[in-house]
């Protein structure tokens, strides 16, 4: 079998940062290589045709993840025509579901993201990602009445909380009681 085109190697790296994104998102920046390309549907040795190493991946995987949170952020005031409360209000209900404390994979690069950034150095391309990522969406929060950076941490913490107690009543009341929190302040 011959090399690949310039085309297809651009559509697997693009295949393997999304499908990082989302492994890491779920499970950690502590993926193997080898499982994060079997998830990919690649083979193992294609990783380094693709990345110098692993933290590269890493690198452009949370540019990615970020990119996506962005995307969502721009939907959403353009589902509300330009109104950011409605626009904030709606991820917020979004945010703390169910359905995005059962798929992380696909959900917010803040929360599922935040114990590996804590243990990357600050000089990595990732970590300074991940800090304008929450300062960003921290600012897309804010309101006239409320600062933004409340609002994100009263969203994070209880959304790792939901997902710690995933199992039990107490994971839908947290998630509950933090929407009920931000809305009467809203």
């Amino acid at each position: 079998m011959g090399r690949a085109s310039r085309v297809q190697a651009q559509e697997n790296r693009k295949r393997i940062v999304e499908t990082a994104s989302r492994l890491f998102r779920e499970q950690g920046t502590h993926v193997s290589v080898a499982d994060l390309m079997k998830a990919a549907g690649l083979t193992h040795g294609g990783f380094y045709k693709q990345f110098a190493s692993k933290e590269a991946l890493i690198d452009e995987a949370t540019t990615h993840a970020f990119g996506e949170l962005t995307q969502r952020h721009t939907a959403a005031l353009e589902q509300h025509t330009g109104r950011l409360d409605a626009a904030q209000q709606a991820l917020i209900d979004a945010y703390l579901s169910a359905e995005h404390r059962d798929d992380p994979g696909d959900g917010c690069p803040v929360a599922g993201l935040a114990s590996d950034m804590a243990r990357e150095p600050g000089n990595r391309e990732a970590h300074r990602v991940y800090t304008k990522g929450v300062c960003d969406f921290a600012d897309w929060l804010a309101t006239e009445d409320q600062d933004g950076i409340t609002r994100l941490c009263t969203m994070l913490g209880a959304l790792l909380l939901a997902r710690a107690t995933k199992d039990s009543p107490l994971s839908e009341e947290i998630l509950t009681a933090a929407r009920a929190a931000l809305t009467a302040t809203a």
